[in-house]
């Protein structure tokens, strides 16, 4: 296998060949994470700069906040293995609004690995975000999200704001995490404004554009009445927190290994009439770069000493013992049940923090994720033959292969009918299949590993509410496929991974289609790494790195409604590493977003290379195609 990267193989090939034989080359088992090396930060010379993640403006910040709620404020230094920084939240008195951004800032300056963090509104998580890699001279970024959905919520008093930020800080690690926490309020209904996009001049920051709109949604009535069936045109009347309660290291549930499973009980109100759980995973230690993740009897064998006495002649002859913990292969699937029953799963997008793979990529874009990670939605609807009896019943998540550790937690949003205390419902039908499959060869060091796995879940049921008799399906196909190369005894790696995940929401009445919304998404990713010897205990590694997204949607009412996302990141670099720690480098980045739906297009290129920004372009031209 070859890999190519551009613009640093000739420097590479240099490098080898004036860097003495004997050097060591180490084996690349493991993606790896790893933290930039920064100068003194006292003989600084430059600015701060500012880090961003690529993607479309919120629709409705053109129309200038009506409210605005600053909340927290809070350097994060030694704050591990302490609880999360809490504050009270009420919403602003005598403010109207029909839409809410959460905007979080941060900004650090020294020497800090990247950080996990999470924002929730009485055990409700709001956002999951990671911080950047600080440098010498400093870096901030500003991230913002739409959190209406969570209305319901943010329209009560004297509730409780957690944020959690663990972090430490000593002579080595100086970066303090400054972060400040703030409320947008926007009332989209005292001012029309026909959406556009506010472009800035050539010198301004793209990030500042804002998409002026307005919400001109339809609630969707089976009796076009009452009832709605969007998730995102009318917020859920009641938001409960699955999450943990009363831990000290966060609300989210910590698991550990493949059987561990956390669990929470829950009565649902008898007069929800829909329920939609949404689930925030994230992905840490041993099982950060899980998609690369080779199986346990690779990592036996290459401990073992036959093995590298049989490498003895080259590199591998002072080779350490590798880590047994980061494997377990590489198929990992969030396992959403009740009563211990799987109801859904989420194979997660592969967000890479920005201390991972090559820590250079992300300079000053970061990959897809990085500042706001996904949730992922599963219907419920078809479920609440099951849950209207007034018990308590099992939520319960669970990672199927996975080792230490993962962070999962999540909300249920239920809508209620106001007009009944009690809903009538039952399941009709339920059809859930799975396979997976597994082939492994190496020999030595070198070797190919292929997982393919298929999960396929069909379910409806009916509901009488006083909106009236409709019948609800949720069905969910899942296919997953990945392949790990080894090459050059164990110096070339080869990860290429594909997940394609189909969902549709169906709701009937009379005979009758009323609503219907087909998801599709594809989250093709590769990853090439290749090592060169070094000395003094360092090593060169040489990566390139593919992931992309692209989803597309189809919503049916009275209407139907199409829209597309593409977002894809291609990166290529070098570095020169020891331990863990990136010395020097180089590296660019290119992104490309596009997004359209029936009334609007945006696209964004950017370009990165060496911490650098080349270009950052925007357009609101609608291609012939995306």
């Amino acid at each position: 296998m070859k890999i190519k990267i551009q613009n640093f193989l000739p420097l590479l090939i240099f490098l080898s060949l004036i860097i003495p034989l004997h050097s060591i080359t180490p084996p690349i088992l493991h993606q790896s994470h790893f933290k930039k090396h920064t100068f003194d930060e006292n003989n600084t010379t430059s600015s701060p700069q500012e880090y961003f993640e690529v993607t479309k403006p919120l629709p409705f910040n053109g129309l200038g906040a009506k409210c605005t709620l600053p909340i927290l404020s809070h350097n994060f230094s030694n704050t591990y293995g302490l609880p999360p920084i809490s504050v009270s939240y009420s919403p602003p008195f005598n403010c109207t609004w029909t839409h809410v951004t959460l905007e979080i800032k941060v900004s650090c300056q020294g020497e800090q690995y990247d950080r996990i963090t999470a924002v929730w509104l009485n055990g409700a998580e709001l956002i999951r975000t990671s911080t950047a890699e600080p440098t010498g001279d400093g870096v901030f970024w500003n991230i913002q999200k739409d959190v209406s959905r969570y209305s319901s919520l943010l329209a009560q008093d004297n509730l409780t704001l957690s944020i959690m930020l663990e972090n430490f800080v000593n002579d080595v690690f100086t970066g303090v995490y400054q972060v400040n926490v703030t409320f947008l309020y926007y009332d989209a209904n005292a001012i029309i404004v026909s959406p556009s996009l506010v472009l800035p001049s050539e010198n301004s920051r793209l990030s500042s554009r804002k998409l002026k709109s307005v919400d001109n949604s339809i609630e969707l009535k089976v009796d076009y009445e009452k009832g709605s069936f969007d998730l995102h045109e009318k917020p859920a009347d009641l938001i409960i927190p699955i999450s943990e309660v009363g831990y000290e290291g966060g609300f989210w549930f910590r698991i550990q290994n493949e059987s561990d499973v956390h669990s929470m009980g829950v009565i649902i109100p008898r007069n929800t009439y829909r329920a939609v759980i949404e689930v925030y995973v994230s992905f840490h230690g041993n099982d950060e770069f899980w998609y690369s993740n080779p199986p346990d009897s690779y990592l036996k064998m290459a401990n073992d000493d036959e093995v590298q006495h049989k490498n003895s002649s080259d590199s591998y002859a002072n080779m350490k013992k590798v880590s047994l913990e980061r494997g377990h292969s590489a198929y990992r699937e969030v396992l959403v049940m009740i009563d211990g029953n799987v109801v859904g799963s989420v194979v997660p997008f592969p967000v890479i923090f920005t201390g991972g793979i090559n820590p250079l990529f992300w300079e000053p874009v970061v990959s897809i994720g990085a500042f706001n990670l996904p949730s992922y939605d599963i219907e419920l609807t078809p479920y609440l033959g099951l849950l209207l009896d007034g018990k308590v019943h099992s939520f319960s998540f669970q990672v199927a292969d996975g080792i230490s550790f993962w962070l999962v937690d999540a909300n249920l949003h239920l809508w209620l009918d106001a007009g009944s205390k009690e809903v009538q419902a039952r399941i009709v039908k339920s059809s859930p299949e799975f396979s997976l499959e597994r082939e492994l060869k190496f020999e030595g060091l070198d070797g190919k590993f292929e997982i393919e796995a298929e999960r396929e879940t069909k379910i409806s049921g009916w509901v009488n509410s006083t909106a009236g008799n409709f019948t609800a399906s949720f069905s969910q196909k899942l296919k997953f496929k990945n392949k790990i190369e080894f090459h050059n005894n164990g110096t070339q790696k080869l990860v290429e991974q594909k997940v394609k995940d189909k969902t549709e929401v169906k709701i009937e009445s009379s005979g009758k289609m009323i609503y219907s919304t087909i998801i599709k998404r594809t989250y093709p990713l590769k990853v090439t790494t290749e090592t060169f010897p070094g000395e003094n205990g360092t090593y060169l590694m040489s990566t390139s790195l593919e992931n992309s997204i692209e989803e597309n949607k189809t919503v049916k009412t009275i209407r139907k409604v199409k829209s597309t996302l593409k977002n894809s990141q291609k990166s290529s670099g070098w570095m020169s590493v020891k331990d863990h720690e990136v010395l020097s480098g180089g590296a660019n980045t290119r992104q490309n977003y596009s997004y359209k739906n029936g009334l609007e297009c945006y696209s964004r290129v950017v370009a990165a290379e060496n911490g650098i920004l080349l270009n950052d372009t925007a357009t609101l031209l609608c291609a012939t195609s995306l």
